[in-house]
């Protein structure tokens, strides 16, 4: 499993429009009076006239997102309002295929904005952040709370089977109308306003949310007074942290910045325990310091308010509102599953420490001094120490061999070669929105442009945590576009001229990641909505296939090249590498887990449990108690006030990795026995797996693939969750 970093499969702009609400009266399509859509010729007004639609970043100014917002909404709404009002009886086409063809103008606009609040987010872009949230809800509410138009839906709905329409069309419809009755569309006027009203708040909430976290990333980065500090990290990250310092005005010190995470990349490395003790401590408190950041109170707003909705939509909590539309379906498939798995990984998880706390009393003997308990600011930095001990080898060994453009280029690129037939070619004359970014034209088997992939390596403060990939162009017969994808990670960039030597985690994410784009180039859709719409507890199953990938020898034999002499990794240490995928797994399930629970338990509450602001930390503690991880060494990967997932498109769906990657480790085991990295298999994974995006129900996508239904054993076997 990757660390979700959301790997938040862009399906942002998807989330931002169809979960965020509105500050403004809703209107219904009729009542617009926004302006028209010939006054507007920005440069959204028709698609990009580079390759595939690629956009013209070098012609696109903040200033020129506000006018294109209103444009396109108003356009929407015109069309969705003559769709409603159709004088003729409601057909396939001139309702739902009519739908499938609005908003063209919107979606170019915000594909490119709200990926461009994830990457590089300013001062301006925040402004419009805020301030559109609450719009784009309300135009959301005006279309799907609309009765005229629901009513169109309904008719051909409740006249499906008469229809003679093929399976694809017919799914459509039916998603069609799913969609709109969960969005409320089926109840009465007090209940649509009262959905309105709720959807307005969590618009701002959730907005507000996203900026504290940023926000308290950069307010709590770590100032360090000395070089002497940093003993065990390297020449680079040295070098990192004093440019660092000198950007915040700090000359002569050095700033360890922070990851959206609990655990920090640093405290693998740092000598320094109390350094080590300080990142940790900072990173917990994030968000629940009691300033102007503090997500306390927005998370019990927040949940609060998805409560009541659930409830007005029939629903007894959001998790079991949530899961319906999802391959779990309720709460209780989902409990049931991580359930299975905690208490196996805990366990584990202490047969961990208790090695760890074994090398801790055996370095404080060596040195002469009092031995001390296993911290979680210890954890990181003594399983290096004890990989090193089992395995022969540390990270510092492994990173020369991990130059970023090798990986990429000789790793991701190369595996994705051999399994699907793909290649690669740099573009160095289509603009970027960043100078840090590449670009690569991806051709498929029979030579024919096929994408366009941006990758986006490096950290910087106007990123946001984590890692994920994105979509600015989808692929859809019905409008003839191809895909234009883009992967982001937040790699520490290195001071300049200097090399970026990846971690092997750095290494791993970047295949995970590799994964989403290769979902986003296979798709082979009919219709806009298809595309890469599929449930958020199967979206990670391609990318946790494609991590298989990284520690294959042949793959990893042509990646892991020293960075100044370019000889292979020995042998003997990529055999190491190998024999240790299975290291400090108890760990890294475990953390992730507590996270998983945690998600569910707040989204399980009933409102009238929820707790307020000054309760919710101490129901964090009670509910990581009650589901068994009462063991200190290894917090939750995040902490309720930094939890951006859950306050995004993973509210109660957090668990969707782990669900995922049930899929993936039943299908790693398929291919490894049936050939390993072949362009057949690539050609089975792509037919069955990849391509389909919504068209199939997810449910069969990987019986289709294998021809039997997934079990659980292969995932305990790839992680050695035993119960010893």
């Amino acid at each position: 499993m990757k660390h979700p970093i959301s790997c938040a499969l862009a399906l942002a702009i998807a989330t931002a429009l169809a979960g965020c609400a509105s500050t403004t009266p809703a209107t219904t399509a009729s009542e617009a009076t926004m302006p028209a859509t010939a006054a507007y010729s920005g440069p959204f007004a028709a698609p990009s006239t580079l390759d595939l639609h690629y956009p013209q970043f070098d012609g696109i100014k903040d200033s020129d997102f506000a006018p294109a917002f209103d444009a396109g909404m108003a356009e929407q709404l015109r069309e969705m309002d003559a769709i409603a009002n159709n004088p003729e009886a409601p057909t396939f086409q001139n309702t739902i295929v009519a739908m499938e063809k609005s908003g063209q103008v919107l979606d170019r606009a915000t594909n490119v904005f709200f990926n461009l609040i994830g990457t590089d987010k300013n001062d301006a872009r925040e402004k419009l952040e805020s301030e559109y949230a609450p719009k784009f809800s309300a135009h959301r509410d005006a279309i799907a709370l609309n009765p005229t138009l629901f009513a169109r839906i309904k008719t051909l709905h409740d006249a499906r089977a008469t229809l003679g329409l093929d399976a694809i069309d017919l799914r459509l419809l039916e998603r069609r109308y799913t969609d709109f009755v969960r969005s409320g569309a089926a109840l009465n006027d007090v209940q649509k306003a009262r959905i309105r009203s709720i959807n307005t708040d969590l618009s701002k909430l959730g907005t507000q949310f996203n900026q504290n976290v940023l926000a308290e990333v950069n307010d709590s980065a770590i100032v360090v007074d000395s070089r002497d500090e940093l003993k065990g990290m390297g020449e680079e990250q040295i070098a990192a942290a004093a440019e660092a310092a000198k950007a915040r005005k700090l000359d002569g010190k050095y700033v360890i910045a922070l990851l959206n995470t609990t655990g920090q990349p640093a405290e693998a490395q740092l000598e320094n325990r109390a350094l080590r003790e300080r990142l940790h401590k900072a990173s917990v408190a994030r968000g629940s310091r009691g300033n102007q950041w503090d997500n306390t109170g927005i998370v019990s707003q927040v949940l609060k308010l998805r409560a009541e909705r659930a409830k007005l939509l029939g629903y007894d909590t959001t998790a079991n509102y949530v899961l319906a539309d999802e391959t779990a379906a309720n709460q209780d498939n989902a409990n049931r599953l991580l359930r299975q798995l905690a208490p196996a990984a805990v366990s584990n998880a202490r047969r961990e420490g208790a090695d760890l706390q074994a090398m801790i009393d055996a370095d404080q003997k060596a040195k002469g001094q009092p031995s001390f308990q296993l911290a979680p600011w210890d954890w990181a930095y003594y399983s290096e120490k004890v990989r090193a001990q089992k395995y022969s080898f540390d990270e510092s060994q492994l990173k020369p061999y991990f130059e970023m453009q090798r990986v990429l280029e000789d790793g991701v690129f190369f595996a994705a070669t051999k399994l699907y037939g793909i290649t690669f070619k740099p573009r160095t004359d289509l603009p970027k929105y960043h100078p840090d970014t590449w670009i690569y034209d991806v051709y498929d088997k029979d030579g024919s442009l096929l994408s366009i992939f941006i990758w986006d390596p490096y950290a910087r403060s106007s990123k946001r945590g984590g890692a994920w990939m994105n979509t600015y162009v989808a692929q859809s017969d019905l409008t003839g576009d191809k895909p234009v994808v883009a992967n982001h990670l937040n790699i520490p960039k290195p001071s300049a001229g200097k090399p970026t030597l990846m971690t092997w985690d750095e290494v791993t994410t970047t295949f995970h990641e590799f994964g989403h784009a290769l979902h986003g180039f296979f798709q082979d859709v009919r219709y806009p909505y298809y595309s890469m719409n599929v449930p958020r507890d199967f979206v990670e199953y391609p990318s946790q296939v494609n991590e298989m990938w990284a520690d294959w020898p042949s793959v990893l034999g042509n990646y892991a090249k020293h960075y100044e002499t370019g000889k292979p990794m020995p042998k003997e240490l990529l055999d190491k590498v190998i024999a240790a995928a299975k290291f400090n797994q108890g760990f890294a399930t475990t953390e992730y887990l507590e996270a998983a629970m945690l998600d569910q338990r707040w989204h399980q509450l009933p409102a009238d449990q929820i707790p307020a602001a000054s309760g919710v930390m101490a129901f964090e503690a009670q509910a990581l108690k009650a589901d068994g991880f009462d063991y200190a060494p290894v917090p939750p990967r995040y902490k309720t006030p930094y939890f951006s997932h859950i306050m995004g498109g993973y509210a109660a769906g957090y668990y969707a990795y782990i669900w995922s990657e049930v899929l993936g480790a039943n299908t790693e085991q398929w291919i490894r026995n049936n050939g390993g990295l072949t362009l057949q298999n690539g050609d089975r994974l792509r037919k069955f797996v990849l391509a389909p995006g919504g068209e199939i129900e997810a449910g069969k996508l990987f019986p289709n693939f294998a021809g039997y239904e997934a079990k659980i054993e292969p995932l305990l076997e790839k992680r050695g969750l035993t119960a010893k």
